[in-house]
């Protein structure tokens, strides 16, 4: 079971990189041809939610605790 977890969490962290690494892709490519600030600051707060989801655990803040 605890490979499992385990397997579940390097799944998730690969997904988690190779999101950011298109959405990181997409910024170079906005700043190069649009040149739209505003649609930067969207995608530079989609990389910045995805990143406190993903490696801070802020969810777990409103989780009931278990013993």
């Amino acid at each position: 079971m605890n490979g499992d977890k385990k397997a579940a969490a390097y799944r998730l962290g690969l997904i988690t990189l190779l999101i950011l690494a298109v959405l990181t892709a997409a910024e170079y490519f906005v700043s190069i041809y649009l040149g739209s600030l505003v649609l930067l600051f969207i995608i530079a707060l989609v990389k910045a939610a995805i990143i406190v989801q993903n490696f801070m655990h802020i969810a777990r803040l409103w989780r009931e605790e278990s013993h």
